[in-house]
């Protein structure tokens, strides 16, 4: 009887329960990004609060970079530009002036290869120069990939690792002495939902987003006791030109394909906006994302095997058209 009394006594913190998850699992649905995220865009800090903050953006030539350098010119931070393009880094630069919160002097142009690691010091040391501080790294330079796992030679796992990760991971070793040297700082690295689950067709791509996570995730707990912040930004697919200069799996080899604007994608201006707001509230990780695939990194994230079992269901080819915006 008394067993009964006790069961009874939790019917309604198991209904509150269920009404509690069913109001969680439709904030996702309706959401573009996790909640943490959505939360922190709409109530907290602003990236007008990164304004005079010196920001240096790799891979802000085109895409995410590009609108990630956009937003922050808005909010009147200074700017680091870097990626392989001088012209179109100019081009860029001048766009961030026209916004009219930034001058020319609080824009910087530096042409880097993320590869020519033996070129990181330098460049550190040039912005050093101009503007006397770094208070972010946003390392968004990057490449996707298209082939199938048995199609891909060894040699473009490693031609990918090289730019997905040990890029970033050498610029972000030689920025660190100076952040720790004035306890401050913050270091944010462009991952993707692949990261966090097993996108087909794609594997050196998915490897080497997994292996910044385990990078910067690591830096994050190192970092804590200097001050330094770590934010791991994971995108799902958004429109933006990677599929033009994706690697496919043969060394070399380019998908060359521009995305239409037809597909069912997030657009780069909205993906830019929610990763300032993570870069101004100094969030550790970020999903970026529409349904389903947010939904997806949900139960992936906190239910394994059921998310791995839904992907299985979905198969490659309905994985495939998610992530191709039903193209």
């Amino acid at each position: 009887m008394s067993y009964l009394c006790v069961l009874c006594s939790l019917l309604p913190l198991v209904g509150y329960a269920v009404v509690a998850l069913f109001v969680v699992i439709v904030a996702i649905l309706l959401s573009d990004a996790d909640l943490r995220l959505m939360y922190a865009a709409k109530f907290g800090k602003q990236p007008e609060s990164l304004a005079g903050k010196v920001v240096w953006i790799t891979g802000a030539s085109s895409g995410i970079g590009e609108h990630i350098a956009y937003c922050l010119a808005k909010a009147g931070a200074r700017l680091v530009l870097s990626a392989r393009r001088k012209d179109e880094l100019e081009r860029v630069k001048a766009a961030c002036v026209s916004l009219g919160q930034v001058t020319e002097s609080d824009v910087l142009v530096l042409p880097l290869d993320v590869v020519k690691y033996e070129t990181h010091k330098e460049a550190v040391q040039k912005v050093l120069d101009h503007f006397q501080q770094i208070d972010v790294l946003m390392n968004n330079a990057g490449r996707s990939q298209r082939a199938a796992w048995l199609d891909v030679e060894l040699d473009v796992d490693r031609d990918m690792f090289e730019t997905n990760v040990l890029g970033q991971v050498s610029l972000t070793r030689e920025v660190l002495p100076h952040m720790i040297s004035r306890k401050a700082g913050l270091i944010a690295v462009m991952s993707s939902i692949a990261g966090k689950v097993g996108v087909p067709m794609s594997r050196s791509y998915t490897g080497t987003k997994h292996a910044l996570n385990g990078y910067f995730g690591c830096l994050a707990t190192e970092m804590s006791e200097h001050n330094i912040d770590v934010t791991i930004i994971c995108p799902g697919p958004v429109f933006s030109n990677v599929t033009v200069h994706a690697a496919t799996g043969k060394i070399g080899e380019t998908v060359g394909r521009a995305m239409d604007k037809s597909e069912k994608k997030m657009s780069t201006e909205r993906c830019a906006q929610l990763t300032c707001a993570a870069l101004a509230n100094r969030l550790y990780e970020v999903w970026i994302s529409q349904n389903p695939v947010l939904f997806l990194a949900y139960v992936g994230q906190y239910m394994p095997d059921l998310g791995k079992w839904l992907i299985l269901k979905f198969g490659v080819k309905q994985i495939m058209k998610m992530r191709e915006g039903g193209k």
